[in-house]
């Protein structure tokens, strides 16, 4: 049954939820995680049937939008499951769309059942087509099975977005071939700003390796022609169409351009943590709730009421006085790409 929907202290209607499955990956992409990763006993993540409960509360407050993140959620054990519980959503129409991001490394194996539970997008995050490139930067992925796994959601009828951290003096060198490798496959690419997250990897780093959109954006209007477009899809990210190809191409700008005062999003991490802002280290634990109550769902109604009503007003991230101002100690990893 819909209930009243959520409406954060801004008057901003909370239509989107990214779900985090697990913080595990085989990736260890050195702006997302360590590469010695502890990672979390199995106790403490939500069960199958407790992602699903909470996912199922937040469509019935009017959540429109399920993008399943991790870590690499297709590393998690029978996360089809949940794929398929979430199939019953999208055809009685409180749903309206149910994608994940991924690093692309099980998406050979997976595509054609994602498919087949309703999943019509999907995110692959791949910031260089270099194979030396590609195994540094994740320190131990193989760019082969990536490939495969974007040949596969394109056999399977899957839209694929690519999803390129712009990493200053790595991929710089790489703006126009992953602009023609897109533009060839007929999918969309979205750069993404380097953001602050992540305790162990040090300040110098992050500013070393901070590209601004701004100018990405600048050299690619030397060799094309921008149009800025007005769509938005339910996310942070800003788009123009290259008028010599066609595409599209999206911008998420965390630190040069704020895009809070749109939010509509929140995060649910895979130990339950409800983090309303992905700079700010607010967050309600509905874990708590959910296992306090397995027979009844209106205690984590009201722990997800009462976490929106502490939204914040967006985030402080700031690389502007030269150090990662608003830096999060945790990882991406943690909370859910």
């Amino acid at each position: 049954m819909r209930q009243d929907p959520l409406i954060d202290p801004f008057q901003r209607p909370i239509t989107y939820l990214r779900l985090s499955v697990t913080d595990r990956c085989d990736f260890r992409c050195t702006y997302c995680m360590s590469e010695d990763m502890t990672f979390l006993p199995k106790k403490d993540l939500l069960s199958l049937e407790e992602l699903d409960r909470v996912a199922s509360a937040f469509i019935g407050l009017g959540v429109r939008k399920l993008r399943v993140t991790g870590g690499e959620p297709l590393v998690r054990r029978d996360i089809l499951t949940f794929f398929r519980k979430m199939t019953r959503h999208l055809e009685s129409g409180a749903l309206d769309e149910l994608t994940l991001t991924t690093n692309g490394s099980q998406l050979a194996r997976f595509a054609g059942d994602l498919a087949a539970a309703g999943v019509r997008r999907v995110n692959v995050s791949l910031d260089t087509l270099d194979a030396d490139r590609f195994r540094a930067l994740t320190r131990r992925g193989d760019l082969a099975k990536v490939m495969a796994g974007i040949d596969a959601a394109q056999a399977a009828g899957l839209r694929v977005k690519l999803n390129a951290v712009a990493l200053k003096g790595v991929n710089e060198d790489e703006l126009f071939s992953l602009t023609e490798f897109c533009a060839d496959r007929g999918l969309d690419l979205t750069w993404i700003e380097v953001m602050p997250m992540g305790e162990d990897i040090g300040s110098e780093d992050r500013l070393g390796q901070y590209w601004p959109l701004d100018d990405l954006r600048a050299r690619l209007a030397e060799r094309y022609t921008l149009t800025p477009l007005a769509e938005r899809t339910g996310g942070p990210a800003r788009f123009v169409r290259l008028e010599e190809t066609g595409q599209k191409i999206g911008f998420i700008t965390p630190l040069t351009h704020n895009f809070c005062e749109s939010c509509n999003r929140v995060r649910l991490t895979c130990t339950g943590e409800l983090f309303m802002c992905l700079g700010q280290e607010d967050r309600a634990d509905l874990r708590a709730a959910l296992r306090a109550h397995p027979d009844d769902d209106a205690p984590l109604v009201e722990a997800i009421r009462d976490a929106i009503r502490h939204k914040p007003k967006g985030h402080d991230f700031d690389y502007s006085r030269q150090r990662a101002d608003g830096q999060m100690p945790r990882h991406m990893s943690h909370t859910g790409g």
